[in-house]
């Protein structure tokens, strides 16, 4: 990849479009599972410029938006200690617990620090050895490689304080979960392309021969998502359910050996609840036995947290692809960025927040009695 406008021409993107076009011939829904691959679709209107008889189904890979309530609560009786510096990325920080968030817990005297890398927690440790330090790690497959390699590092520097939150999810299993879902509606799947370039493709071929849907891994670019959306058509409308790897450039078949050789050593397959979802069985990665110590939900006892979901919200049917955002009667009123309901509505990879930034003023009459239609963005 040379230059990122290689993957924006927009001469290619419409032999891409005349070619799913000319495909076609009745409606197919796809789903794609990241919610980085949402917010390109949204904002360069890739849903409306292909044909109506594909709709394009948003899953639940925003790793903000799944990780469960009772985790925030449970990140929020940690950070509110005073002997505990929390660290977090900054998407983190406004997502909604059970009554108050990150911010709140900040502006009431909590030491929270936004960092850029989980390494810069350990370091925030090494200056502050009166003091515990506690890093989030969330996230899918991509961001478990470096929160892995933190851990690593503080077993092997002897820094006993610091630990780690861990609220790691995996994908596969998730897939697996949405097609057994007696109201799934998905038949082919497009896959998030910097998940496998951590874990390779492997797990996907028994998902496509157990549920005979096409799963085609492709990346985050309009012409990216344009190309497996046009494979993914093409393998709909011949009856036919393989993988396929539309993103070579950066997802080889075999992803990562040394980052997959690291994460099993330092966790290990565990259920994991997905905020919205439930318990996804074999979903998730926590701490193994050798690196328990650095577990944060051991080390302060929060493991009794439990919390109800808001009745109101329904960001678990959106994760689910049951519903779109603006199909919620508190979207853009009760639930908006500022004063959010549930976590879509704050990530930057939330199809929630996607809607609201680019797509909130659709069907609003303009003063002449026309409709907006499109991006807003």
């Amino acid at each position: 990849m040379k230059y990122l406008d290689e993957f924006n021409d927009p001469a290619l993107a419409k032999r891409l479009i005349d070619d799913i076009a000319a495909t076609v011939t009745r409606p197919w829904a796809i789903m794609e599972v990241c919610g980085g691959q949402t917010h390109s679709i949204i904002r360069n209107g890739i849903d409306q410029l292909i044909p109506d008889q594909i709709e394009m189904i948003h899953g639940p890979g925003c790793p903000v938006c799944v990780t469960p309530l009772e985790l925030i609560d449970k990140a929020l009786a940690i950070a509110a200690r005073p002997d505990v510096i929390f660290c977090s990325f900054g998407d983190m920080l406004r997502v909604p617990g059970s009554g108050r968030d990150l911010f709140r817990i900040k502006s009431e005297g909590g030491d929270i620090r936004v960092v850029y890398s989980p390494l810069d927690a350990l370091k925030i440790a090494r200056e502050n050895p009166d003091r515990e330090v506690v890093f989030f790690g969330i996230g899918f497959e991509t961001t478990a490689p470096p929160n892995a390699m933190t851990v690593y590092q503080a077993a092997r520097l002897g820094i006993p304080n610091f630990s780690m939150l861990v609220s790691h999810v995996r994908v596969p299993p998730a897939i697996e979960a949405i097609m057994q879902s007696p109201t799934c509606r998905v038949q082919a799947f497009l896959a998030a392309g910097h998940v496998c370039s951590v874990m390779g493709t492997a797990e996907y071929p028994s998902l496509v021969e157990r549920f005979a849907v096409p799963i085609v891994v492709t990346g985050f670019e309009p012409l990216d998502i344009l190309e497996g959306i046009r494979r993914t058509v093409h393998q709909l409308e011949a009856g036919t359910a393989f993988l396929e790897n539309a993103y070579p450039r950066a997802a080889p078949a075999d992803g990562n050996p040394a980052a997959r050789r690291l994460l099993a050593d330092v966790f290990e397959v565990t259920d994991r609840g997905w905020r919205g979802i439930g318990v996804i069985p074999d979903s998730g990665w926590r701490l193994s036995a050798k690196y328990r110590s650095f577990d944060a939900e051991y080390r302060f006892q929060v493991g009794d947290i439990s919390t109800e979901e808001s009745a109101v919200c329904r960001s678990g049917e959106v994760l689910q692809g049951f519903i779109k955002p603006h199909e919620c009667s508190a979207f853009g009123t009760l639930c908006t960025p500022r004063n959010p309901l549930g976590a879509t509505m704050v990530s930057s990879e939330g199809a929630c927040a996607a809607y609201y930034l680019y797509r909130r003023l659709e069907g609003v009459p303009t003063p002449d009695g026309r409709q907006v239609v499109g991006s807003i963005g």
